[in-house]
């Protein structure tokens, strides 16, 4: 019988050794990760049985990103999740249906393995049954969140009032840019997608007599507000589809960017307002 394989995932070392040593004394084959990104990397190279990680850790991630990440690896596969706060444990316990245990810190050992075996015995284990979108959807549905968020980005700019008129205006056009390309990918780098909006803007910022820094300050702000957005829903996307995602988000924001600079560049040029040199 091939053995169980255990992933634990806490950024205490402590916990690691201590709670290593009971696993495998209780005939687990324990693979230990400090971090969220280590965890990943293991999830993705590896095959496990068992997650057991902490909820909260320090760095990028947290601990439900990971039960989502182990559900499209191996669906499977028991999640049981320590957390330290008790009220946390129990609104996730409600809200995600795929964690099958929720322990309170610090938790005795003897009830965790009690509960990874009792679940382990259960016959014909079905797979969970995976609530995911399309990052492409989620960014639709989503579509006035990306919006305010940008306006936020933009308001701590050296131009705030940019937040609003015409700059509003191609937030909204450059979001349905990048859910097109979302929903008809690409090559990244072929900057084939020509957006005659991207350069009627750049053209009209010069118009304004406004710097071409306005046009980064826009561009940079929809990127974050982009990422944000996706990064507060992570739960509900297919983890599978985020690499690939994040590249064309970024490579198309870059390739609207490229043709704002390019009209703003081709209008005739006026006197910079405000002094601005």
């Amino acid at each position: 019988m091939a053995p169980v394989r255990l992933l634990l995932v806490d950024d205490d070392e402590t916990v690691l050794a201590g709670l290593s040593l009971i696993l495998e004394a209780n005939e687990l084959e324990v693979t230990t990760a400090g971090n969220v990104v280590d965890a990943l990397r293991l999830i993705a190279a590896e095959r496990f049985d068992v997650l057991l990680t902490d909820l909260h850790m320090p760095g990028a991630g947290d601990g439900l990103i990971l039960v989502g990440a182990m559900r499209h690896a191996n669906p499977k596969a028991i999640a049981i999740v320590l957390s330290s706060n008790p009220d946390m444990g129990r609104a996730t316990a409600a809200l995600l249906d795929e964690v099958d245990e929720i322990f309170v810190k610090p938790a005795r050992p003897a009830p965790i393995v009690e509960a990874i075996h009792r679940r382990l015995s259960e016959t014909e284990r079905a797979p969970r049954t995976l609530n995911v979108a399309s990052i492409g959807s989620l960014l639709e549905r989503e579509r006035q969140q990306v919006i305010t968020k940008w306006q936020a980005k933009m308001l701590q700019t050296s131009r705030p009032e940019e937040a609003e008129g015409a700059a509003l205006g191609r937030a909204y056009e450059a979001l349905d840019e990048v859910l097109y390309r979302l929903r008809n990918p690409q090559k990244v780098g072929e900057m084939t997608l020509f957006s005659m909006a991207a350069m009627q803007h750049g053209a009209n910022r010069r118009r304004r007599g406004l710097p071409s820094t306005v046009l980064v300050e826009e561009t940079r702000a929809l990127q974050v507000a982009l990422f944000e957005t996706i990064r507060a829903n992570v739960q509900q996307i297919d983890l599978g589809e985020l690499p690939g995602a994040l590249m064309a988000i970024a490579d198309e924001v870059n390739a609207q960017l490229v043709q704002s600079i390019a009209g703003y560049e081709n209008e005739k040029p006026v006197a910079f307002s405000n002094g601005v040199r």
